[in-house]
């Protein structure tokens, strides 16, 4: 069997390249003989700056910023390898040459959850309307500082609601109240609900010279019922009431940054919701966003991802009904898919409305969870319930050979269409399997 390993990470657990080598021990446990391709995948959260500059053998550099809580923190960026930066002369993910890019500049890399992720806020301190994107803006100076022209920001795993205010206050900018009074520097974002205007005239003007490439979930909005505060807070710490509250905060960012940007209804634009807000922050310094996958598409070729393998097994910290919304379990789902290959999904948990994944390309998912326990206990311990449970996909699998082969009388009869149709299902207690027989 050849099985395709592309996995996300898990957050403040696995990153995506240990959850594949997991993944790989388990399924290699029960079939020594198997091929196994490891792609482990980000999307703009954690592991995103070193999986880009491992990608292009670029350097990572690291800079003491300030954390989402106001408190110091080590981070990092990366400046990405080749004379222009690009991957020029490498090999995707896939091992297949990649087409020559174009010459980009000197590019630096950093991911917002360096500096203001969720796991860089206490359990305790976890509050999204005061933690602070204030280290964001320092990591794009840093970069600066390095030389970079171009700056791509991976959006993802935040710890935040502020919009960008800490960011942009970090880059000069002055956020102003109706009175004309600067609002608190990284005051976060229920601070948000004074502001009348931001004045950007004292931003660092190396900002404006170089090109800004956010990458974001396409499917994140600023404001409405399917705005960031009302999608993410509650697992950013908010309470409900807290909830409404940011929510009107981003409204009126929203309102300002619409008028700023000469745009109507920016509240609804696509990934501006994207890491708290933070991709309408970085609109309003001239950054452009972009769909995340199609920014790591650059370094992996999905084009040839699923050549050759009969399989797919992938994973993420949490399956629930925010999965279709471009996290990679579904995008790979979707992508599998068009090629008729079976998708297996992994997760640390399964949350509310998970089984609306089943529509979008998966076809089985299961929780690395064995008993009741702790996340503390369940993060000390990921590495062993992600092998044990990429095992038990595997066990199940051999089950639906099995059965296949019971059938084979009746498979056998059948005419190469039937046979390309065919999907039998098979109920377990975690595990949905779907068995493709192919002649």
């Amino acid at each position: 069997m050849k099985v395709l390993v592309c996995p996300s990470g898990f957050k403040g657990s696995l990153p995506p390249h240990t959850a594949a080598d997991c993944i790989e021990s388990g399924i290699l446990s029960v079939m020594p003989d198997a091929s196994v391709r490891k792609v482990p995948l980000v999307d703009g959260g954690e592991g995103f700056t070193t999986a880009l500059v491992a990608a292009t053998r670029g350097t990572l550099y690291p800079v003491l910023v300030t954390g989402p809580v106001g408190v110091p923190v080590e981070s990092f960026f990366g400046i990405l390898g080749g004379d222009d930066s690009s991957s020029t002369g490498s090999s995707s993910s896939t091992g297949k040459p990649k087409p020559e890019p174009k010459p980009k500049g000197r590019t630096a890399v950093i991911e917002m959850a360096a500096a203001a992720g969720l796991s860089l806020v206490p359990q305790h301190l976890r509050n999204p309307g005061l933690t602070t994107t204030y280290g964001v803006g320092q990591l794009i100076l840093a970069a600066l500082d390095a030389g970079a022209e171009r700056i791509v920001v991976g959006c993802g795993d935040s710890g935040t609601c502020d919009g960008g205010a800490g960011m942009l206050q970090a880059l000069g900018a002055r956020l102003l109240d109706r009175d004309g009074r600067a609002l608190p520097l990284a005051g976060g974002g229920e601070a948000l609900r004074r502001l009348a205007t931001i004045d950007l005239g004292g931003v660092d003007p190396r900002v404006g010279k170089a090109a800004i490439e956010v990458a974001v979930n396409w499917s994140n909005v600023l404001c409405g019922r399917q705005g960031v505060a009302r999608v993410f807070g509650a697992q950013k710490g908010s309470t409900a009431e807290q909830t409404e509250r940011l929510a009107a905060a981003m409204e009126v960012l929203g309102n300002v940054a619409g008028r700023l940007l000469g745009e109507e209804n920016i509240g609804q634009a696509a990934g501006g919701g994207a890491s708290g807000g933070l991709g309408t922050g970085l609109r309003l310094v001239g950054a452009v966003l972009r769909p995340r996958y199609e920014v790591v598409a650059e370094y992996v070729d999905f084009e040839t991802l699923f050549d050759d393998c009969d399989l797919v097994i992938t994973a993420e910290g949490g399956i629930d009904d925010q999965t279709p919304r471009g996290k990679i379990p579904a995008e790979i789902g979707r992508r599998a898919k068009r090629f008729g290959l079976p998708v297996v999904a992994i997760a640390g948990t399964i949350g509310p409305g998970a089984r609306v994944n089943y529509e979008v390309g998966i076809d089985a998912y299961t929780c690395i969870l064995q008993r009741p326990s702790t996340l503390e206990e369940a993060v000390v311990d990921a590495e062993r319930l992600t092998r044990e449970s990429a095992e038990c996909v595997m066990r199940m699998i051999i089950v639906g050979r099995m059965l296949a082969w019971d059938l084979r009388p009746c498979i056998l009869s059948m005419s190469t269409y039937e046979l390309k149709k065919c999907h039998f299902e098979f109920e377990f207690d975690v595990v949905q399997i779907a068995v493709y027989v192919r002649r």
